[in-house]
């Protein structure tokens, strides 16, 4: 029987069970600690990288699927059986008293920062404590999991914001409606990163500062665990697939298609035009060919090109649709196509071509009100743990009785310093900044979130949209 019919019959799923969410060598580590040890306290932080703030996103997709679940005596079992064959040693009795003691919850408190904050990188962005003085070696045994729950979804969530920040940068500049923000940046991503929960954690990320997706898994996400029905929106739009069924001398009646099957007043059609020649397609054919039946049909026509400079090729495209279908000058005095065409640039985008294409459209006089951007590789997959340079450390543990210090500081990289003792993230002069638990009082911003199997806080999507917009 197959790993799969195991599964559905209720046999426990091995890529489900926390006790093996780990690195190998983990499993020894409960051996390692000093004498006495009763308290393990770690905390995770962007230690800088690419971009100087962050957007703290995912922890509660992790809690909800993963801790606010018990461990049972089969996942026990499996785990003892993994660690003999594999060549590391296995605490069984730290994961029974576990099960006994909890009815396998696990015994932890974790605080964090309101997902959606702006943090300034090189500050605590979540603590993580055993309750229990049995388990000191299980803050460290939730490290590569509860690592991974953050820096992917923080990273991407950080990406997206940055690319918003430019757009807005841009419509303030060029345009005379910033709200059409919510819609400039459309996800791509689904096909290329490296499987479903990747895309619905990197998916969802994205959403927190953008409503247009056409990654299904991340609005699922967002519904499954942020309680926002409807958090992304898409329109029809076309692949060359489609229009290249229709053959190089039928080009024309499939962007009539197009109009026929999607048109209709207010509404958005996209259509993918580079599949032969795009700049006959621009002129000839939509410019043309369909011109009347394109202002007729009262929606907007998104011309996407596809291939070729991404830097050059969407503007000149904008160009050659105001040739033929007119333009306004806007309060700002920057041309805004007719309304019932704009352009979508999908190819080759990244945070840099954003900037480089909204600044070569407004050196030519148009507004950014005129294109709109699909990201796929370079929001979702090209970004890494080292992007911000994440890292999850402890800080302090009670040995003995005492909590002492704890941390690191290599000679050869002063840049991978841990910080000392525990923490606290609080707001001096309007800014974050990270201090002694000790000296916050009451200013601590961090929250505990989960305490021994219970979720002790339950965002929802638009709070965390609210804080991300404030902050911009």
């Amino acid at each position: 029987m197959n790993r799969t019919n195991e599964v559905v019959m209720g046999a426990q799923d091995p890529m489900r069970n926390i006790l093996l969410n780990v690195d190998s060598y983990k499993a020894s580590h409960a051996f390692q600690y000093p004498p006495e040890t009763r308290y393990v306290y770690s905390y995770i932080e962007s230690r800088g990288g690419k971009w100087d703030r962050t957007v703290f996103f995912g922890l509660q997709m992790f809690l909800k699927e993963y801790l606010c679940t018990p461990i049972t005596r089969e996942m026990i079992d499996e785990a003892e059986s993994f660690w003999r064959a594999h060549g590391e040693p296995f605490y069984r009795a730290g994961w029974d008293h576990i099960l006994q003691e909890y009815d396998g919850y696990l015994p932890v408190e974790i605080k964090a920062a309101p997902e959606g904050e702006i943090i300034p990188t090189g500050n605590v962005l979540l603590t993580i404590v055993n309750t229990d003085p049995e388990c000191y070696w299980l803050t460290s045994a939730l490290e590569t999991a509860l690592l991974r729950a953050v820096w992917y979804p923080t990273t991407v969530a950080t990406n997206s914001w940055h690319c918003k920040q430019i757009i807005l940068q841009y419509l303030d500049l060029t345009s005379d409606d910033r709200e059409q923000v919510a819609f400039k940046l459309h996800d791509f991503g689904a096909r290329g990163v490296s499987s479903l929960e990747s895309a619905a954690i990197g998916g969802v990320a994205h959403l927190v500062n953008f409503s247009g997706t056409d990654t299904v898994s991340g609005v699922l996400a967002a519904r499954t665990y942020y309680n926002e029905d409807m958090a992304g929106f898409s329109i029809p739009a076309a692949e060359h697939s489609t229009m290249t069924a229709w053959g190089r001398d039928g080009e024309a009646a499939a962007y009539r298609n197009m109009i026929h099957q999607f048109g209709g007043e207010g509404k958005l059609v996209a259509v993918v035009s580079d599949s032969y020649d795009l700049f006959n397609a621009v002129d000839k054919i939509w410019g043309e060919e369909l011109r009347q039946e394109v202002i007729d049909s009262g929606a907007t026509i998104v011309v996407r090109p596809d291939s070729g400079d991404p830097a050059v090729v969407p503007v000149q495209c904008v160009e050659h649709l105001g040739e033929k279908f007119g333009y306004s000058l806007n309060g700002k005095g920057y041309k805004v196509l007719a309304p019932c065409v704009r352009v979508i640039q999908g190819d080759g985008i990244t945070i840099d071509t954003i900037g480089l294409i909204l600044r070569n459209l407004a050196d030519n006089g148009w507004a950014a009100d005129n294109i709109a951007f699909g990201m796929g590789g370079g929001l979702l997959q090209q970004l890494n743990r080292d992007t911000l340079k994440f890292a999850m450390k402890c800080s302090a543990a009670q040995i003995g009785g005492q909590w002492v210090d704890v941390y690191k500081d290599p000679i050869t990289d002063h840049a991978k310093h841990s910080k000392r003792g525990r923490l606290a993230l609080v707001r001096e002069n309007g800014k974050y900044v990270t201090v002694a638990a000790d000296d916050a009082g009451d200013r601590d911003v961090l929250i505990p979130v989960y305490r021994n199997g219970k979720l002790l806080c339950d965002w929802t999507f638009a709070e965390i949209r609210e804080r991300a917009a404030s902050s911009a």
